[in-house]
């Protein structure tokens, strides 16, 4: 297999402990001339679903490389440790529904594999920081040539873990779409493609709160809400110069309706 120069990281490790420094250690240390980069360590505890977004809009943007994704409350549990191979690069992580969007993004999964070769591992490895012992060192490894094969034994992709389809459904003037994720701007991202705003139009109501169509945040009034496609192709809802989940009192996993003004 092809060496990757590139690791990238995505977990809710946070900042405030050694734990993202701890993985970089392992990964230099097995593969120093490996790029590392860091998609984001500010996941919220536990949170797969932001985790799967933010993993699978992000990886079409980086080159070919040995993405490794932590976001694992099941850690030390029987779920499994996995590696997917696809057209784009690999994905190391955590069988729990973080990967398969990702995989979906660099063009399906091809194959995959349980990782069980304790030889790749840490030595001692902690059952509570499989990111440091686990899949930090297989990542390195892949990232430096070793045959995917070895890591463990193959294991048919459509099995993988996934996470439920979210709800998106529509009507004559009217969208529902479960809320996908909210950045740190406050923007709330659809599970509805760009596309189906195209049934829409202009004024409508989100939520019940007034809104137009634009293009961008400045199409409406300094505190309007505005309905756009954001940058990863999905309807997304925004206030100019607010936080729009807070006017709609969303959360992640509620279900947005957004109907044409007659």
């Amino acid at each position: 297999m092809a060496d990757y120069p590139v690791i990238s990281l995505t977990t809710d490790f946070g900042l405030s402990d050694g734990f993202v420094a701890a993985c970089h250690g392992v990964i230099a240390g097995l593969a120093p001339t490996v790029r590392v980069i860091d998609i984001t360590h500010l996941v919220d505890p536990g949170d797969i679903v932001r985790g799967a977004a933010v993993l699978s809009q992000t990886v079409p943007y980086l080159p070919s490389a040995v993405h490794m994704a932590v976001v694992d409350p099941g850690v030390g549990t029987a779920r499994r440790a996995v590696a997917v191979q696809t057209p784009g690069g690999l994905l190391v992580g955590p069988d729990n529904g973080l990967l398969p969007w990702a995989a979906d993004a660099l063009g399906g999964p091809t194959g995959a594999v349980e990782l069980s070769n304790s030889d790749w591992f840490g030595t001692g490895a902690s059952r509570t920081f499989h990111g440091r012992d686990v899949f930090a060192p297989v990542a390195a490894r892949l990232a430096t040539g070793a045959p995917f094969a070895q890591a463990g034994p193959a294991i048919d992709p459509a099995g993988l873990v996934r996470l439920p389809e979210p709800v998106v459904s529509a009507g004559e003037g009217w969208l529902e779409s479960q809320v996908l994720t909210i950045d740190r701007y406050g923007n709330v991202q659809l599970a509805a493609p760009g596309s189906a705003l195209d049934a829409l139009g202009s004024p409508l109501r989100v939520g019940g709160v007034r809104a137009v169509r634009g293009g961008t945040f400045g199409d409406t009034s300094p505190g309007g809400l505005v309905v756009y496609v954001d940058s990863a192709g999905r309807a997304a809802v925004a206030v100019n110069g607010g936080r729009a989940a807070g006017v709609l009192a969303v959360r992640p996993g509620d279900v947005v309706r957004l109907v044409t003004v007659p």
